[in-house]
């Protein structure tokens, strides 16, 4: 049986400076990397009111939550992940692509590297980019090997730390001990139901977790903003939230005209 282990980069790992969730700056920093400029990061107002969410084109291709890491989700977790043996999947014929954080606050990039590299998205990839060769040279790879060539990849630490500086707020040290965590939710084709015609699945992506987690299928044209996405995945985290009103959603989608 696996044992629970703390799932945080240990204190003298490389750290970055925590990214705002804030999409014009997401955006930036993706397409800096090489993502096409035919998709942009759009903010979520609410996942409960419909009127609010129809402001965010569809479908959602990805959607990434902010949340405060409270004692309640904590327990949550360790209780979800105990007894599950680590994630050890490589190779193109994964499910779904995941990374495991061992950058401190680099939670933020992680959500929108799992955001790009999965489902219709990573079609939108620019090749010859950044993105595109360290895509391509981390799918073979363990999940380990993979976080060990995104600490040695000095192109994104370098778009990720002009991007965390821009921010609307002062930015943190990257060594500051930062209670908010990103999570990325995607739907991913299952076989056969290639372009969106039939049944997906909704996949919880968070570094922090011994793998990626599958939520439920979703059915054809149920994006990660429908009812069924949005019940399984941040309505959950908020039902964990205790109250703290510290939660935040952005979307990966079309870019406006």
């Amino acid at each position: 049986m696996s044992t629970t282990t703390n799932p945080d980069p240990s204190p003298g790992a490389l750290a970055f400076i925590p990214l705002e969730a804030n999409p014009e700056l997401m955006t930036g920093l993706l397409h800096r990397l090489g993502l096409s400029q035919a998709l942009q990061v759009h903010d979520v107002y609410s996942i409960t009111e419909p009127e609010l969410l129809a402001f965010v084109p569809r479908p959602a291709l990805a959607l990434l939550l902010v949340f405060p890491v409270s004692a309640v989700y904590e327990s949550s977790r360790l209780a979800e992940d105990a007894g599950v043996p680590d994630y050890s999947g490589k190779g193109p014929d994964e499910p779904v692509f995941w990374f495991k954080q061992t950058i401190r606050n680099a939670c933020g990039l992680m959500g929108l590297l799992h955001a790009v590299s999965n489902g219709p998205a990573k079609n939108f990839i620019e090749p010859d980019t950044p993105l595109a060769k360290f895509l391509s040279t981390a799918i073979p790879l363990a999940p380990a090997e993979r976080s060990t060539l995104l600490e040695r990849a000095p192109e994104f630490a370098a778009a990720h730390r002009d991007a965390a500086e821009q921010g609307a707020t002062a930015a943190p040290d990257a060594r500051d001990n930062v209670d908010l965590h990103y999570v990325c939710f995607v739907r991913t084709e299952d076989s056969g139901s290639e372009g969106g015609s039939g049944n997906g699945t909704l996949w919880e992506l968070d570094g922090r977790r011994k793998g990626p987690i599958a939520r439920g299928t979703l059915g054809p044209g149920e994006d990660v903003l429908s009812e069924k996405a949005l019940l399984w995945g941040p309505l959950k985290f908020l039902e964990r939230g205790g109250g703290d009103m510290r939660f935040s959603c952005v979307a990966l989608a079309s870019a406006l005209d």
